[in-house]
């Protein structure tokens, strides 16, 4: 029976990385416990944690202090320790700009095939939490799709057409209206969801369970 995995995630989400790497995780224990079955397919979906941003993004210094206050210092602890434990290591102090999302996620929502998607998502993730690139800049995300293996021309209507950035707008929204208030959300063949970066073993169960398996 095939097997297909929703995610709901922002690339500025430091837990929705966390949670791509706990999936692989999971779908490497569910592909050991079930060697016949189809590789699962995952696509990936557009949420914005901030989505009222200019497009220029803002200092990230800034964006922290406003939205963490007197916790701004130590805000990114734990999730930093987490990321350690999962072979992610974040790089928060580093980080520049706190940009808009829009664009990446058109780009994402641009690659026909799964795998051309993971890699985005990937490059997306460690571009912004590792390498610290500013996503503000169209040069960069250009540069992000052309190494996932997008076309230019996709790179170039995702970019800059307003039918593709109202696609990951009404994306968002209707994520939102299904009652998605955080992020990552996984759902499984449509019918079991799980939120947060749970572990690889809740993940698993899903599985299962939205097969009629467990």
């Amino acid at each position: 029976m095939s097997l297909t995995i929703d995610v709901i995630s922002d690339i500025v989400c430091p837990w929705c990385y966390i949670g791509k790497k706990k999936l692989q995780t999971a779908i490497d224990i569910y592909a050991s416990q079930n060697p016949d079955a189809e590789i699962p397919q995952v696509r990936w979906h557009a949420f914005q944690l901030n989505p009222d941003l200019d497009e220029s993004g803002m200092d990230r210094a800034e964006y922290v202090l406003n939205k963490f206050g007197n916790r701004a210092s130590t805000v990114y602890d734990r999730v930093t320790n987490v990321g350690l434990e999962v072979g992610i290591e974040f790089a928060f102090d580093k980080i520049q700009r706190q940009p808009n999302t829009r664009k990446a996620h058109s780009l994402i929502a641009a690659c026909a095939e799964p795998a051309l998607q993971e890699k985005m998502v990937q490059l997306f993730f460690d571009a912004y939490f590792i390498l610290s690139k500013d996503l503000t800049d169209d040069n960069v995300l250009s540069a992000i799709a052309l190494e996932a293996g997008l076309d230019q021309t996709l790179i170039e209507k995702a970019l800059h057409s307003e039918e593709s950035i109202k696609a990951v707008e009404k994306a968002d929204q209707y994520a939102r209206s299904i009652g998605v208030q955080g992020v990552p959300f996984f759902v499984f063949n449509e019918k079991v969801a799980v939120s947060g970066a749970q572990g690889p073993e809740t993940l698993v169960n899903a599985m299962t369970h939205s097969q009629g398996i467990g």
